[in-house]
């Protein structure tokens, strides 16, 4: 045994040798390719420096639980039952998960693997006896990752993590909004579906005169049945009013989690309930850095580069190093009496392979992709801002000429009121002062909507509150 051994070592350094000469000839050969691994680098965008708003300053005002500034308490309790049972949130959830796993994965291509198996084979022919072999063997192989190929891999499955865990936070964002906004509908539309009640008794109030007048010959029929296709109208437009406030509520219900059909908000004054938020002003000089869709799509991009490096080291040389041992026997209590043991040491010149390089082309093409989508995210973020700002300054300037309209009319209902107590004016007049400020309380009512909505959008716009990101230096931090 002792005499084997140096022919063994002898033969395995001749191998080395073999391999290390190969190894040079094909690194001679691989000169003439690009296997430089791209640096990454931010893609290029157009550069936003000032708003046509005041806007919030992002980095100071926005907190985390943004949606407690609306001082509603039943917000905040549908808002974390959104948290807790939302299933899309859930399914985002699980992909951290699933990418985390793959990290894992991608990491064990650099590890050796181990084979182990057992068997057996009987064998009888005509005029020869019966035979048996039983044999046990084991094979274990590592391919070295000489160039770091395997370590791109990793680098590039650790930023799809990265990516996902900023998916859930802008799936995250998204949910706080929807739930906010679909909350603030339900609660306009009980408020619309109140006035619309009164305004539609206060037309039947007019029905009544109109329908007196007419038998006295004071107004014709026309008038009358005007009159009740207005009614009609009204009765229409309140049954569409419950209709869309049954299908916000499906809406929130499957929002936090809950069957449609069995939850409903109770009842409740949008006005007196929520209060809009004062909007500092500033810039959201931090946008690129904080909002969630934007970071991932930047990890995306980073994941590209990684797969683009990946894809040239696979142009390398590899070197592969396999053992082998087993154990063969006619008897099964002689299986383990004896011992053959391989050692094969080989190197791969993948070059000569044309679907390696194609799959270069194919990795570069694709970053090309990841780029312009983040540049396309970007543009989107700028737009979403804009548009934001521009609702918002609208409708504040809005509210102050709504504001000003019902206050007047309130004045001129009074007014005709204390008119028609010393009988200077007619019931009908009353009426159709009423229907008119009505009309304009439901316009201040929709405007206090709109402001609301406005401000979760600027919010969710903004970043939501969520800390800014370096990419690069939150992939190095994983990998620690």
């Amino acid at each position: 045994m002792q005499a084997l051994l140096p022919s063994w070592r002898s033969a395995i350094t001749r191998g080395m040798q073999l391999m290390l000469c190969g190894a040079m000839c094909a690194t001679l050969l691989t000169a003439c390719f690009d296997v430089k691994v791209p640096t990454y680098k931010r893609p290029d965008t157009p550069e936003k420096t000032a708003y046509s708003k005041p806007v919030v300053t992002a980095s100071e005002t926005i907190q985390p639980d943004w949606w407690t500034q609306f001082h509603d308490p039943y917000l905040d309790s549908l808002v974390k039952k959104a948290i807790d049972s939302n299933f899309d949130i859930k399914v985002l959830a699980a992909r951290i998960q699933v990418a985390g796993a793959q990290i894992g994965e991608a990491r064990a291509g650099a590890l050796p693997t181990m084979d182990v198996g057992a068997g057996a084979s009987f064998e009888k022919t005509t005029g020869q006896p019966f035979s048996k072999q039983f044999n046990l063997g084991t094979q274990v192989n590592w391919d070295i990752d000489i160039w770091g190929a395997v370590e791109k891999g990793v680098q590039a499955q650790t930023a799809e993590f990265r990516a996902t865990e900023w998916d859930w936070r802008a799936g995250y964002l998204k949910l706080v909004s929807d739930v906010s906004t679909t909350y603030f509908q339900i609660l306009q539309f009980e408020d619309q579906i109140e006035q619309q009640k009164q305004t539609i008794a206060t037309n039947q109030k007019i029905l009544t005169i109109f329908e007196g007048m007419q038998t006295n010959g004071l107004v014709p029929k026309t008038q009358v049945l005007s009159q009740r296709a207005e009614l009609n109208r009204l009765t229409r437009e309140m049954l569409e009013l419950k209709r869309s406030r049954d299908l916000a509520d499906n809406a929130l219900a499957t929002l936090i989690g809950v069957p449609a059909g069995e939850f409903k908000v109770p009842d409740g004054h949008l006005q007196k309930r929520v209060n809009i938020p004062v909007v500092p002003q500033g810039l959201p000089s931090q946008l690129l850095a904080r909002r969630p869709d934007l970071i991932a799509a930047e990890f995306r991009v980073l994941e590209a580069y990684d797969l683009v490096g990946q894809a040239k080291l696979a142009q390398l040389p590899t070197i592969s190093l396999t053992g082998r041992g087993g154990s063969a026997s006619f008897q099964l209590t002689d299986l383990l009496k004896s011992f053959t043991f391989s050692f094969l040491p080989s190197i791969n010149i993948p070059i000569l392979d044309p679907s390696v390089r194609a799959h270069v082309k194919t990795t570069e093409a694709q970053t090309t992709v990841a780029e312009q989508q983040y540049r396309a995210t970007v543009m989107a973020a700028f737009e979403e801002v804009e548009n934001a700002l521009v609702n918002l300054d609208s409708h504040t300037k809005q509210r102050v000429e709504l504001q000003q309209e019902v206050d007047h009319l309130s004045i001129v209902a009074a007014q005709i009121d204390a008119q028609l107590k010393e009988g200077v004016i007619s019931q009908l007049q009353v009426f159709e002062t009423q229907r008119t400020l009505l009309a304009a309380q439901l316009a201040l009512l929709a405007n206090h909507q709109q402001m609301l909505s406005d401000t979760v959008t600027l919010y969710k716009a903004l970043g939501g509150g969520w800390p800014t990101t370096n990419v690069q230096n939150a992939v190095k931090e994983t990998l620690k």
